[in-house]
């Protein structure tokens, strides 16, 4: 069984910072490509940021480009999100999602090429 847990998510003030993690199971995804994604009330999941496993290349969402970074620790099965520089508009439930596929990094945007998802966790900035 698969499984990708968020942790992190808390409320903070706009400007503040919040690191999320992701920790999966069930079997090493040092192969996958590992993403976040978000999903604010009444809107649709959107695409954050998402690392390769080949050459751990990274991708990001144009909104969060330069105040978000996504890292992953392969012996830890972990990937995370350091979150700067908080928006208003960055409140929402963020969702770890992992890929099977090394796809390329034009392919990460989208959800649909995630074959595992995680609960989310709740991030709120506050001003």
């Amino acid at each position: 069984q698969v499984q990708l847990v968020e942790s992190g998510g808390d409320s903070v003030q706009a400007g503040g910072s919040l690191r999320l993690s992701c920790a999966a199971s069930g079997r090493t995804f040092s192969n996958y490509a590992m993403g976040w994604f978000r999903q604010a009330p009444g809107k649709e999941r959107e695409f954050v940021a998402a690392i390769r496993w080949a050459g751990a290349s990274t991708v990001y969402a144009d909104s969060v480009k330069g105040r978000f970074t996504i890292s992953r620790d392969y012996a830890k099965n972990t990937v995370s999100l350091q979150m700067n520089s908080l928006k208003l508009e960055d409140t929402a439930v963020y969702h770890c999602a992992a890929a099977r596929t090394d796809y390329r990094a034009s392919d990460l945007y989208n959800s649909r090429n995630y074959d595992y998802w995680g609960q989310g966790t709740q991030v709120t900035v506050s001003s």
